[in-house]
């Protein structure tokens, strides 16, 4: 979205929620739901010209635009979500915002496993959806076999609504409405509709039968039903009607098929969103609180309600800077007022997210703008249950709360997902380094689905990101939009180091050059502790050998060798050391003395038999489709992972637990979804750590 794109002509504006649609597309990459998304915005917007964009495929685009729906204008909020897994924060935002999809699937690839999961995610909330078989224009292109597999693998409830027709050649030309009886003819290179043909008719008639009498079921129309299979002709108009009941209920699918080359099926789709779908009014609100938690009553989806609206996308500008797109759920947003913003992913995540501290401020809201894919449209106020832009909005972020600023409230942020590919970087130049900082703080801002981390223990600048394709966009948009250069490096895993044996060490610290000198000479035993045990520290001097003052001082010293590690710089664990015997001077000892003799013993303790490393091990939980189980569970094995268990999940779904080395999985982000075939996901969880086995940690010191 540019300012230089702001033409001055307005976009639609509804009066009510109830000429409201938002409607998302969604479906794998390259199934072509950009080029639906086109179409749909071209065919209700003259003189539109669909806009080439390098970030089409993997950000959020949303066009507000106006179709008809018996005589009523509907203005439909059209929302085009990125396909590719990497960018599953965007699809989510597009889900929040939407209260109602359309499925994308292309005639040539069919149902892969992510489009099962992001149904039945759906169906778990009710959310109404519709099919649009895609690319029938494309060799290997089957309508029946595509249809076959939808209703295969997505339940019941999944109808072709029409059917496409083909040309002698085997190219699409149309399609024929079931309800309607009537066909959409394109082969002329343009669309004119008229009454199917007898021999048409009678082609589709089992079809037709079957569609009026699954509407009529999904409806739950049970006396409609009864009199229909008596034999009782049904008047189309009930049909209809039963029909939108069913969409709206989230009980029916129709599929329509589409082809957007030969300009098949976009219309027929526009006014099944306008007819068909609910508008805000009956789609369910989040729960919202005060700020400080306190509950409020529900939402509603009425204009004259107190203003709740949530910040869906964030994007920066080159031209007006910070650009927010706007979810209205209660009351209405006016241009140049003051709102309360607030955000607390922190509170909701239950732990610190480095670059997300919660935050409550007022701010003005400057002008608001209609979207059309890049293009913004001036626009007047937001009613409850549209979306808009907003422009210059500083203090909010991505999944921010923006309410009345005298009765402030909270939105639950929705689900999002956890990015687990990390990815060290370091700045190119001395330069870039004093603005990679707030460089990142704006990405962050941005995009909720990366975290950064300082590690304190590697030193090092961690993003931690949902896939390589995430990496490489991120990395991009440093040097493109903030002139930040950075270049990735190996991840560091933070180890640890840890006594395996008992033994000895002996410590002297003996220096005379003029004046006071120093002395100090200890003796320690130093012994392996149970993991998690952490430090201890024992005194068994006897007869003053350490004076008593200088204990302490030998403990410090000891301390400070084991956070600076004995073999290979990682901190020491779980030892007990025990001061046993030592000398002092009269003169010459001193607190900085002991210090230094304690860290001499313990390195002096320290031998390749007596000390090894140790490596986090964490614990697994990987969901993934039952006939990915086994490959899965193998590759777990090859990873130095334990397999401790499988548990039933949903139906065809399986968790696997497993303890795997961190060393192990820091790129299993990219590696499960191969191995899964897109259908996993998992978490990670910090569980101790294991002494790694000797030929690694071998090399890994050879390495470092």
């Amino acid at each position: 979205m540019s300012a230089k794109n702001t033409p001055n002509s307005p976009g639609p504006s509804a009066r009510t929620p109830q000429e409201l649609r938002n409607v998302v597309l969604v479906g794998n990459s390259g199934g072509g739901k950009t080029a639906l998304f086109e179409a749909m915005v071209a065919a209700t917007t003259p003189d539109y010209r669909p806009r080439a964009s390098d970030d089409r495929s993997i950000q959020l685009s949303v066009a507000s635009v106006a179709t008809d729906a018996a005589g009523t204008e509907v203005v439909v909020n059209l929302i085009d979500t990125p396909g590719y897994p990497d960018f599953v924060g965007e699809l989510r935002a597009g889900l929040r915002a939407a209260d109602a999809a359309i499925f994308v699937v292309s005639a040539t690839d069919g149902v892969d496993g992510a489009t099962m999961l992001l149904w039945e995610e759906c169906a778990a909330v009710g959310m109404p959806r519709a099919i649009a078989v895609s690319r029938l224009d494309a060799n290997r292109a089957d309508f029946e076999d595509t249809l076959a597999t939808c209703q295969r693998v997505l339940g019941e409830g999944v109808m072709p609504l029409y059917l496409p027709l083909t040309g002698g050649d085997g190219t699409v030309t149309g399609n024929i409405g079931l309800l309607t009886q009537q066909v959409h003819d394109v082969s002329s290179g343009a669309r004119r509709a008229r009454e199917a043909s007898e021999a048409e008719r009678t082609a589709i008639d089992p079809r037709r039968s079957e569609l009026i009498e699954a509407i009529i079921q999904e409806s739950e129309d049970d006396t409609l039903l009864d009199r229909y299979l008596a034999g009782e002709q049904v008047e189309l108009d009930t049909v209809i009607s039963d029909l939108l009941t069913a969409v709206s209920r989230g009980s029916f699918y129709p599929v329509v098929p589409l082809s957007t080359l030969a300009g098949v099926g976009v219309h027929e789709l526009l006014h099944l969103v306008a007819a068909a779908f609910p508008p805000p009014t009956m789609h369910p609100l989040p729960s919202a609180t005060t700020p400080d938690g306190d509950p409020l009553p529900a939402l509603r989806c009425d204009p004259s309600a107190p203003l709740v609206a949530e910040v869906v996308r964030t994007t920066s500008d080159p031209y007006v800077g910070r650009v927010s797109v706007v979810r209205v759920f209660s009351g209405t947003l006016h241009p140049d007022s003051t709102v309360h913003v607030s955000g607390h992913l922190e509170r909701f995540a239950g732990h610190d997210i480095e670059g997300h501290p919660d935050h409550d401020a007022d701010e003005k809201v400057g002008v608001l703008s209609s979207p059309l894919g890049e293009v913004l449209r001036p626009k007047g106020p937001a009613i409850a249950g549209d979306i808009v832009v907003v422009a210059k909005l500083t203090r909010a972020e991505t999944a921010d709360t923006l309410s009345d600023k005298d009765s402030p409230a909270l939105v639950e942020p929705w689900v999002l997902p956890d990015p687990l590919l990390p990815v060290a970087i370091h700045p190119v130049t001395k330069s870039d380094e004093d603005k990679l900082a707030a460089a990142l703080q704006r990405l962050v801002a941005e995009d909720p689905t990366m975290r950064m981390e300082h590690n304190a223990e590697t030193h090092q600048v961690v993003l931690w990101t949902m896939g390589q394709a995430h990496v490489d966009v991120l990395l991009e948009r440093l040097r493109e939009r903030y002139g930040v250069n950075v270049e990735a490096e190996p991840l560091k895993v933070a180890l640890r180091e840890t006594f395996v044996a008992a033994a000895s060490g002996h410590g002297r610290h003996v220096k005379q050059s003029g004046g006071h000198g120093q002395y100090a000479i200890c003796d320690i035993t130093v012994e392996p502790l149970e993991r998690g045990a952490g430090f201890e520290f024992v005194d068994k001097v006897v007869g003053g050998a350490v004076p008593r003052q200088f204990i302490p001082s030998v403990e410090k010293g000891v301390r400070a060798q084991l956070e600076k590690g004995v073999i290979a710089g990682y901190p020491m664990v779980d030892v007990r050391i025990t001061l046993t015997d030592g000398k002092a001077h009269s003169v010459d000892s001193s607190d900085m003395a002991f210090q230094t003799a304690g860290a001499l013993a313990l390195r002096d303790a320290a031998s390749p038999t007596t000390v090894v490393l140790l490596e986090p091990v964490d614990l697994v939980a990987v969901v993934v489709a039952d006939e990915h189980v086994g490959a899965v569970m193998t590759d777990l094995q090859t990873r130095r992972g334990r397999v401790i268990g499988t548990e039933p999940g949903v139906p065809g779904r399986t968790t696997i637990n497993a303890e795997v080395p961190q060393t192990e999985i820091t790129r299993y982000a990219i590696d499960l979804r191969s191995v899964s075939h897109g259908t996993g996901v998992f978490t990670r969880e910090m569980l101790r750590y294991e002494p790694m086995p000797p030929a690694l940690a071998k090399a890994h010191l050879e390495e470092h």
